[in-house]
């Protein structure tokens, strides 16, 4: 829970109903309330069983505040729940309270694995949420337009009765709000400058989740094939593995066991950043990616990004770097790979992008930005984005 600021303006209640506090959504709030002038006060639930949360958190959340109701300005909330069932259970002191639905992921456009099905109904929880709320955050204009544009091709299934300009509606009142990510400690940004200029084995960064919609077989069927080069390379995985982990994981283990320089979840923020700092040059191959938290950190630390030129990356990465650090498809990737293994990044044009994503991706900057979000709304004046 943050202290009130001293200075810019009124420190606001924030009332946070977090149904999967975990992995992304816990890092996103933890740095907002951080540097937040804010008040801040959670209820949450551990990050697992997702569609039980989109089904039944909004009765836990509705039951929990009429048991124990609490002062807040506003309701926080995101795409885990159903705005629609928590605006129709809340007890009645939160009637004229305003609710604020953020959307890290949505479930229309989330890629499904080999042994899934879409169900729509999780789609229209998103749809119903994204009309009930009173304010409607997404984490990127990337993840907004395509979240309007998947609205629109689920309304084409309905045989009748269909609602007009649902996705005009939706993106119209949808605001862009990137979530704030702390900045790495001044050590480990020195370690990334020092690497730089040092001479030690080219070192590649995963920095994902170990599932399949970060699809690691593309990611490993390129490091196979720069091992079977000959090339000079070590590895870091650093990543947080659930209960089921894809088997290439497994496969790299056995193959590149002598490469890897750890492989694992780093709970300590600071020796995660301290891996980071060790990296050249971190990779995606995601297939869903609708800001991308962990890429953001490594740009931070000082690593040289490779990322696919689709979802979220082109719009969190400067706009002059877009060429080189944006690939095509995986023979794309993996001549990149391989030039940058004998010819690392420029030195200078390293440091240029390392102090431009600082400077993009400002953590009182981007939490400024909330905060002025949430006077708005308790204040009823207009909206604005944020990026």
């Amino acid at each position: 829970m943050s202290a009130d600021r001293a200075s810019g303006g009124a420190s606001r209640r924030i009332l946070v109903l977090e149904p999967y506090y975990g992995g992304s959504h816990r890092a996103f709030l933890d740095a907002w309330i951080s540097h937040s002038r804010h008040h801040f006060e959670l209820l949450t639930m551990p990050a697992r069983k997702w569609k039980w949360r989109m089904r039944g958190a909004a009765l836990w959340f509705a039951d929990a505040l009429a048991a124990s109701p609490r002062p807040a300005d506003v309701l926080f909330t995101n795409d885990m729940l159903s705005v629609a069932d928590l605006r129709a259970l809340l007890p009645a002191a939160y009637t004229h309270t305003p609710v604020v639905c953020y959307f890290h992921e949505n479930q229309l456009t989330y890629p499904l694995s080999e042994h899934d099905y879409r169900d729509y109904q999780f789609g229209l929880t998103n749809l119903t949420s994204s009309l009930a709320a009173d304010a409607v955050w997404f984490n990127s204009a990337w993840h907004r337009d395509v979240f309007a544009q998947a609205v629109g091709d689920l309304l084409k299934g309905m045989s009748d009765y269909v609602p007009p300009c649902l996705p005009q509606r939706v993106a119209g009142r949808a605001e862009v709000f990137w979530p704030v990510v702390d900045p790495p400690p001044a050590d480990a940004i020195s370690a990334a400058a020092a690497r730089r200029a040092g001479h030690q084995p080219f070192t590649i960064l995963w920095c994902h989740r170990w599932e399949y919609d970060k699809d690691p077989e593309t990611f490993f069927r390129t490091v196979f094939r720069l091992d079977e080069s000959g090339a000079n390379f070590r590895l870091i995985l650093a990543g947080e593995s659930f209960r089921s982990v894809p088997s290439v994981f497994e496969a790299a283990w056995k193959r590149l066991q002598p490469r890897i320089l750890f492989a694992g979840y780093l709970r300590d923020r600071p020796e995660y950043w301290s891996w980071l700092a060790r990296a050249d040059v971190a990779v995606s191959t995601a297939l869903q990616e609708t800001f991308g938290i962990a890429v953001v950190e490594s740009l931070l630390a000082g690593c040289w990004p490779l990322l696919p030129d689709r979802l979220s990356y082109g719009e969190i990465l400067p706009r002059e770097f877009h060429a080189p650090c944006l690939y095509v498809d995986e023979a794309d990737l993996f001549t990149r790979l391989t030039n940058l293994c004998v010819h690392r990044p420029a030195p200078a044009a390293a440091g240029r992008l390392h102090h431009e994503a600082l400077a993009m991706h400002d953590a009182a900057t981007r939490s400024a930005a909330l905060d002025a979000a949430v006077d708005r709304l308790v204040l009823g004046r207009g909206r604005a984005s944020a990026s």
